[in-house]
């Protein structure tokens, strides 16, 4: 699709007995592959010598690794962990930021069928309460932990896994039973091996991605090889430009998240692209990281965090070599995790067409961990940000009435079987006609027509009512703050719930905001204008204040893709949101734009 005319999608939908909307695509899924270690074999074979992915060395050059030579390493991982007694039932921890010795251990995993899962790095490394890391550890029984330079989480590892669980990594070492990576990718592929490969089906573990959404509790997300399969046949009929050249991609996104672990990851190895580890972040310290792999690497499809596209802007608009060569091939721009501001947009936009690419799709969609994520997605360009498309091929969008939204729920064959060794959160998690749950609430941008496509409407366990009974629909009203702010914050948590009025706590950027009187007078304002262009009191903000200390993500505030947790901040900064309605010199009116 891309910059070209796109033929709109046929799409059917049914109305229920009770009010439920049915909507799907009428074309039909092809039958996916049966492995995504099967694919990257594949390239393989076609072209030993093309490069799979590359990551920044201690010199600053790139090390890359081949197809071929990423073939013969997950074959000696894969039959070093089953020599190891590696299962199901112990399967492979993965403490690591991405690296290509963390994908070799993922695939090698995969290929003999031995499940892994990779946490974030903060499970480990982000204080000293590793009650989370715990309870993973708990949930999991893994037979081998892997840490690419182990020291720095070793006294994490051995506060929570028994001493003789064997430890791999790249170097630092100690206090268990160590294997040497490379050591490991030169085990010999046998008999045993083979037979466990070709045993690979599609209801095959896979791996295992932990979310704690709204709750704070890591799940264990199963995710099988059939879903994993069935995501990317879905990927590569919405995004068709996928198919006329192999993929280029640069991607910080970490790989205990299923966006970039599984997507992007996969889209990759689907159609032989070559994947680029930016070990930048969307922060002000890690952008410059980004930027430096931008100016050497000229992706085709790229995504960030709308965070990330702010500091991608403010560089690229003020360094014409950078802008020219981040946009000469690019094919789509997609964000995701949080919602794009109208500012960041119009851009974003700007520098597109200034480029010579006006017609570059800018896209956003929606899934979860449990719907392998790809689940509703657009691909064509639209005028502003928000729209999170139609559901793909072979996915059934089921809009339920409830609370006067219509709340998302989804099925497909990238859908989740459940958490692992946890069948009662299973059944809460799917209604009585094996629907996932999204609780997400959704509304059509144009009524009546999916075609046009659907807007986020919220999170329902967000919304609350105020105390004369008016429902506050949280999501977009979230939105529309941030958009009226003017990249000022990055997020805003909405507080209000039995009382009179709307008061939020602001997460500033503060590179933009800048400090001082200035800065709090720029806020009132903006947030004066905001409150001007309410309909009412469940969408009007009358004060606000600024969130001086980070969030903290081992209190849940942010959750594991990088999103603010709205419930989370509400009940661990109880102090602050009690300070909204007082007289603190903190909080700032909108009486005093």
């Amino acid at each position: 699709m891309g910059e070209e005319t796109a033929k709109r999608p046929e799409l059917q939908m049914t109305t229920c007995p009770d009010g439920s909307l049915l909507i799907r695509q009428g074309a039909e899924l092809p039958t996916p592959g049966r492995t995504m270690t099967d694919r990257l074999l594949h390239w393989a074979e076609l072209d030993p010598d093309r490069l799979w992915i590359a990551e920044r060395a201690a010199d600053g050059t790139w090390r890359r690794m081949t197809y071929g030579q990423g073939a013969q390493a997950i074959r000696g991982v894969g039959a070093g962990l089953l020599a190891s007694g590696l299962s199901a039932e112990r399967p492979l921890l993965i403490l690591s930021g991405n690296s290509i010795a963390h994908a070799v251990m993922t695939l090698g995993a995969q290929i003999v069928g031995v499940p892994s899962a990779a946490l974030s790095p903060a499970y480990a490394l982000s204080g000293e309460d590793r009650g989370k890391l715990a309870q993973v550890v708990a949930q999991l029984t893994p037979g081998m932990v892997f840490a690419d330079h182990a020291a720095r989480y070793l006294p994490a590892i051995a506060a929570t896994l028994a001493p003789d669980i064997p430890l791999v990594c790249l170097s630092g070492g100690g206090g268990r039973p160590v294997l040497a990576f490379d050591a490991l990718c030169r085990t010999e592929w046998g008999a045993e091996a083979h037979a466990a490969y070709q045993a690979v089906g599609p209801q095959t573990v896979a791996k295992f991605l932990f979310t704690s959404g709204t709750t704070g509790s890591p799940k264990a997300v199963i995710q099988t090889h059939g879903m994993l399969c069935a995501n990317q046949t879905m990927v590569e009929l919405a995004y068709d430009f996928l198919a006329e050249e192999p993929p280029v991609l640069v991607d910080w996104a970490p790989w205990n998240h299923t966006a970039s672990g599984n997507k992007v990851f996969n889209m990759a190895i689907q159609h032989g692209g070559a994947y680029y580890i930016d070990d930048g972040r969307p922060t002000p310290d890690g952008i410059a990281r980004t930027l430096r792999n931008l100016r050497e690497v000229a992706p085709t499809w790229y995504f960030n965090v709308p965070l990330g596209f702010q500091h991608l802007i403010e560089a690229i608009e003020a360094d014409e070599t950078l802008a020219a060569h981040f946009f000469s091939r690019l094919r789509m721009l997609m964000y995701a995790g949080a919602g794009m501001s109208q500012p960041v947009w119009d851009r974003l936009s700007a520098l597109a067409r200034k480029h010579g690419r006006p017609d570059l799709p800018i896209v956003s969609g929606l899934g979860a961990t449990e719907t392998g994520p790809f689940a509703l997605y657009h691909a064509d360009r639209k005028e502003g940000p928000g729209n999170i498309g139609i559901p793909a091929v072979g996915v059934t969008l089921k809009l339920v009435p409830q609370e006067g939204k219509l709340e998302a729920r989804l099925k497909s064959p990238s859908i989740t079987p459940g958490y692992w060794r946890d069948p009662g959160l299973t059944a809460q998690a799917f209604d009585e006609e094996g629907f996932y749950k999204l609780g997400d609430a959704l509304r059509f941008a144009v009524p009546g027509d999916a075609s046009a496509g659907f807007v986020f409407d919220g999170r329902l366990a967000e919304n609350f009512k105020l105390a004369s009974g008016t429902w506050v629909t949280v999501g977009p009203l979230r939105t529309a703050l941030v958009d009226a702010m003017g990249g000022l914050i990055s997020d805003a948590v909405i507080a209000g719930e039995g009382r009179d009025d709307l008061r939020a706590l602001l997460v500033p950027n503060w590179a933009a905001l800048g400090g001082g009187p200035e800065a709090r007078a720029l806020l009132a304002r903006r947030l004066a204008d905001h409150a001007a262009r309410a309909t009412g009191s469940a969408s009007r903000i009358v004060a606000a204040m600024v969130l001086v200390e980070p969030l903290n993500f081992d209190r849940g505030e942010v959750t594991d893709k990088g999103s603010v947790n709205q419930r989370a901040v509400l009940r661990e900064r109880a102090d602050l949101v009690a300070a909204l309605w007082s007289d603190a010199p903190d909080v700032i009116r909108i009486e005093e734009a």
